[in-house]
């Protein structure tokens, strides 16, 4: 399962000003017990150092969390000037027999990219500037979801948000008005 993962977070573009992976955390069996590992790096760390510490403690009933950061364009507090900045993802491995079989519902690799409001910027009104940084982070999104899919091994992907709607949906809308 790391190797996937490992071919997975080489797909992704880390930023420019926080390159790397920048924690790592061992969860055994749940995610209600206390964690067994946890390393922050500063600077970040290559995926595949970043693998191979976790590659010390592989089990089964383990889950293993990578954080790491890309560049978004967000928009500033004034709702006027946009910039890039880190945006934090979570790169969740879970093993085979980690809390009652979590991988069957979720996946091997789940891939938490954050809040659905750095890629759609709803509240934002669709200037010329908006909508092209709109279209830039979802260019984004749908790069490293084409390389995973090609360079991964993957077997199947899910593009999924907390909220209650259909995030494949919110975004072909959006991209819809920015077009």
């Amino acid at each position: 399962m790391l190797p996937h993962a490992l071919a997975v977070m080489r797909q992704f573009s880390f930023s420019a000003q926080q390159p790397g992976i920048t924690y790592l955390a061992v969860h055994p069996v749940s995610w209600n017990e206390p964690t067994i590992l946890e390393r922050r790096f500063r600077p970040g760390v290559p995926p595949e150092e970043a693998v191979l510490i976790a590659a010390d403690l592989l089990h089964e009933d383990h889950a293993y969390l990578f954080e790491a950061f890309w560049d978004l364009w967000v928009v500033g507090v004034k709702g006027e000037e946009w910039t890039l900045q880190p945006s934090q993802v979570k790169f969740v491995v879970h093993g085979i027999e980690f809390e009652d079989r979590t991988y069957e519902q979720e996946g091997h690799i789940q891939v938490d990219l954050g809040l659905d409001s750095s890629f759609l910027q709803e509240d934002v009104p669709l200037t010329v500037e908006a909508a092209a940084r709109v279209r830039a982070n979802v260019q984004r999104l749908v790069e490293f979801t084409g390389k995973i899919e090609k360079n991964s091994g993957a077997s199947a992907r899910l593009l999924w948000s907390e909220s209650d709607q259909n995030f494949a949906q919110k975004l072909i809308a959006r991209l819809q008005r920015v077009q």
